[in-house]
């Protein structure tokens, strides 16, 4: 179980003041600055050069997309584009809207929509998450406001995408700068704008005063924003609680339980669509003759651990045991004839044995956040025979190990990108694409036709196909929801939505 760290909130409260490290609070309503801290930082301030949460939270607050998805109804609405028409099942048309502004004063236009899109799609660009663009094949200007996508398939899922992960870049600027120097000081159009960037610091932005009247996101409400990059969780609280940050996530439950009872503070629990799993090396590449390559191993892994007590236990706040390889309520996700593992040591032990590791094994597992949950993982293991040693990464190095096959097991967490969609998913992890160690043919076909089909019943057929075989072959242990607690000053109007974006220029001072 999780426990308070060994200051407690008291002594927390106390080495925030003693250490002075942020120098004077410059956080809250006072200066019209909010000041949000994760433990995180991006790799690449680029929206299309990271997949951090971290860096998805900026793209929505600094950048703007063709459509907009609004969080209450699910509804897609224009954005930068005013107006989209399907002219046949792979060919989408839209319209630029006219007026809007980069944050450097450069004017959006058409040629910026098909600049993005045709750069993502090169090997060059070297995108983080392909999975999120590469249903597209071209994109051309069709006149002084029009652009038309070229999708290699049909995708019914288009219009999801286009509202979340694809936002819009300066292609004059970008063109200039290049990918390091669009990092350093990045430009988008939305409604805030960054004015300085520090590695290993944090962000700092400021209200964008210019955008674009009537759109749905709405002006900003708080004139700073600041993000601080702050490791420790101690920490984090530490400043929370001295007001040197105004906002804060992922605070434990029992510690969370405990901010409650601050009357300047602010505690609010929420579930999210990220979920956590375990991804087996498959294929066998991180160590000679590796165990994972039975199915059977795979298999008594899956029925090892106890997921539910992990729920009840450590992750609590809504969090919900998942048994597909996708967040239950996406659009084709479902656990309906999918295999489940019931915890069985016992069971696991028998397996193990059938396999030829009556005596276990010595094996690698590497994470990189919630350390404690990967080592009640750890302990599950152990239980039944499996020696495991935790590697704790960075998430950047964790992702590129596991690409490369040098990591055995990975305790991995998947937010989709926010898209409500299983193609932003199990997609991502089984398709055929960098993070696919199964590589199986018949879950990557399934995988596709479900993509790619306009009939939404047959998506979700095969979709349960893909889902049913990756259980069944234990390819990965779906292991649970994830909550999120955030604890934010009093001062603050601030919603938590499921699809985990906090909203900053929806917030306001109360």
């Amino acid at each position: 179980m999780r426990r308070v760290g060994r200051l407690g909130l008291a002594g927390l409260a106390l080495a925030g003041l003693l250490a002075g490290a942020a120098g004077p609070a410059l956080a809250g309503k006072a200066n019209d600055t909010l000041v949000y801290a994760s433990d995180s930082e991006p790799e690449n301030l680029s929206p299309y050069h990271n997949n951090l949460r971290e860096g998805v939270i900026l793209a929505r607050n600094v950048w703007d997309t063709l459509l907009y998805r609004d969080p209450k109804t699910g509804a897609h609405q224009p954005m930068l584009a005013t107006a989209w028409t399907w002219v046949d099942p792979v060919t989408l048309d839209l319209t630029i809207r006219d007026g809007v502004t980069f944050h450097n004063g450069d004017p959006l236009t058409p040629e910026d929509v098909a600049f993005t899109f045709n750069y993502v799609l090169t090997p060059e660009a070297k995108i983080i998450t392909k999975g999120n663009v590469d249903w597209m094949k071209s994109t051309e200007v069709t006149g002084p406001h029009g652009v038309r996508i070229h999708l290699k398939a049909p995708f019914p899922a288009a219009l999801e995408y286009l509202s979340g992960p694809t936002p819009i870049l300066p292609a004059a600027y970008f063109k200039k700068v290049g990918l390091d120097g669009f990092s350093k000081a990045p430009v988008g159009t939305g409604p805030y704008r960054i004015v300085s960037t520090e590695s290993g610091k944090g962000v700092k932005m400021v209200r964008n005063d210019k955008y674009w009247p009537g759109n749905p996101a709405g002006k900003a409400k708080i004139g700073k924003l600041e993000f601080r990059i702050i490791p420790d969780g101690d920490s984090r609280m530490a400043e929370l609680m001295t007001g040197g940050v105004d906002w804060i996530w992922r605070v434990p439950t029992d510690q969370a339980e405990q901010l409650k009872n601050d009357p300047t503070l602010t505690v609010v629990s929420a579930e999210t669509m990220r979920v956590g799993f375990l991804q087996f090396d498959v294929l066998g590449r991180a160590q000679e003759k590796s165990p994972l390559k039975d199915a059977r191993v795979r298999q008594a892994i899956s029925y090892a651990i106890d997921r539910k007590v992990m729920v009840d236990n450590l992750a609590r706040g809504g969090a919900r045991v998942m048994n597909a390889m996708c967040f239950i309520e996406q659009f084709g996700c479902t656990d309906e004839g999918v295999p489940r593992y019931a915890y069985d040591p016992a069971k696991a032990r028998a397996l193990l044995k059938e396999a030829g590791y009556g005596n276990g094994f010595d094996i690698d597992l590497s994470a990189y956040r919630e350390r404690d949950y990967a080592e009640a993982v750890i302990g599950y293991l152990r239980a039944v025979g499996i020696r495991a040693k935790l590697n704790y990464l960075r998430y950047a190095a964790m992702r590129d190990a596991m690409r490369a096959g040098k990591t055995s097991i990975g305790y991995q967490t998947w937010g989709s990108f926010s898209i409500n969609d299983v193609s932003a998913f199990t997609g991502i992890y089984f398709r055929g694409g960098e993070e696919d160690l199964a590589r199986d043919p018949t879950v990557i076909a399934d995988l596709q036709a479900g993509d790619t089909s306009t009939d939404p019943a047959t998506r979700k057929a095969k979709y349960a196909a893909a889902l049913t075989r990756i259980a069944a072959e234990a390819y990965a242990l779906p292991m649970f929801s994830y909550p999120s607690n955030y604890a934010f000053t009093a001062d603050l109007n601030f919603t938590a939505q499921t699809d985990e974006v906090p909203r900053f220029y929806a917030a306001s001072w109360k």
